[in-house]
């Protein structure tokens, strides 16, 4: 199998899973007991925790674990609308968000607030001069990502938070960093976002397990989930210990060579567009700057038959996001391609393993599809 489809999931590393594996047989405590197996149980799980916050730059106490980026999504947009409740009830937030954080605003839509979303260029991208003219003194919360998991375009974050500053802002700065968390270089307590949504299995870590992290200035925060009192008494319920264990060790293993890994997918990325690009019909979608996107459309081919095409071949890719379910991306039509572009919309995805000779595959069957398949009328 040749798998191309890393910003929808990776697959869980061997040491990843034999730490989880150590972990279920010989640590299975829970932290919140009381005695010796207890205790070591709650030891593992600071140490997991630092490492996960020292790559991301934060403090341990800084950083919650949750079940996905979609709870820490949903958890960190909820929380800053709590917090500000009695600044306003103005959200801004971008067209092309991940489908959590969406879904999320447009809830508090229905409860009357009210949402901006920022649309973007015909590239993919989103300015923080859109932000600086949408900001009014009613706004509660900015949400902007911080690589866009369609395009790879990498969004002004830093600017942003920069400009709320200036502007004096109460509003919290939220960015959904699933897809940048070591694999767009950036730190936390540098970046200036309040809430910043981490996943797991986007670095080969097991699914099932996210973290969110919550700054200095989100105060007072309210319980996301009441119980028993883990996770600093924010969200309940025993500690996921082997999850959190695989994720721990699956950023050990990411920062390993760190630099050497980013250059390596940037220049596969460039190497797979230019060959793509000599296929006749296929055009680039966005100019995102993330090394491990590449969005591409085979103009007039419907994506859904090409993906099913190359599938049956053991090529995996996909036709954008990998949770549309064969429906049009609302981040396409936000970019408003034209109709047969957007139709023919296909991601490519990278990762450190990644190599040529799987490019090269992947370009082949790409072009015997062009050649034996009929374009849509």
């Amino acid at each position: 199998m040749i798998y191309l489809d890393h910003a929808a999931t990776t697959p869980v590393a061997r040491e990843v899973a034999d730490t989880m594996y150590d972990v279920l047989l010989n640590g299975s405590g829970n932290p919140s007991a009381q005695y010796p197996y207890g205790a070591a149980a709650k030891k593992r799980l600071d140490a997991d925790r630092a490492a996960v916050a020292a790559a991301l730059g934060c403090k341990p106490e800084e950083l919650f674990f949750t079940s996905c980026g979609t709870e820490s999504d949903n958890w960190a947009i909820r929380l800053a609308a709590h917090q500000n409740r009695h600044v306003g009830r103005h959200i801004i937030t971008t067209a092309v968000e991940h489908s959590a954080v969406l879904e999320s605003c447009r809830q508090l839509e229905q409860e009357g607030y009210t949402v901006t979303r920022l649309a973007p260029d015909r590239n993919g991208n989103v300015t923080a001069q859109q932000v600086a003219d949408a900001l009014r003194e009613d706004t509660a919360l900015v949400s902007m990502m911080l690589v866009n998991n369609e395009t790879g375009c990498v969004f002004p974050v830093a600017e942003v938070a920069a400009l709320l500053r200036e502007r004096g802002s109460k509003a919290l700065l939220h960015t959904d960093a699933v897809q940048a968390f070591l694999k767009v270089p950036f730190r936390a307590d540098t970046l200036g976002a309040d809430l910043i949504s981490l996943s797991g299995h986007k670095l080969n870590a097991p699914k099932g397990v996210g973290a969110l992290y919550i700054g200095p200035c989100c105060r007072a925060v309210r319980p996301l989930l009441a119980g028993g009192g883990q996770e600093r008494g924010l969200r309940s319920g025993t500690e996921a210990t082997a999850q959190i264990a695989g994720f721990a060790r699956a950023v050990e293993l990411r920062l390993e060579d760190y630099e050497a890994k980013l250059a390596h997918m940037a220049a596969l990325k460039q190497y797979a567009l230019d060959r793509l690009l000599a296929i006749d019909g296929v055009v680039r979608i966005g100019d995102g700057a993330a090394p491990h996107i590449l969005a591409i459309s085979l103009v007039g081919y419907p994506s859904a038959n090409v993906v099913t095409d190359l599938g049956g071949q053991g090529i995996c890719i996909s036709a954008g996001s990998a949770c549309h379910r064969g429906k049009l991306s609302h981040v396409y039509a936000a970019m408003q391609l034209d109709k047969k572009t957007a139709a023919g919309v296909l991601r490519v995805s990278f990762a450190p393993e990644t190599t040529r000779e799987e490019i090269d595959a992947l370009v082949s069957a790409l072009r015997r599809h062009r050649e034996t398949r009929f374009p849509m009328l």
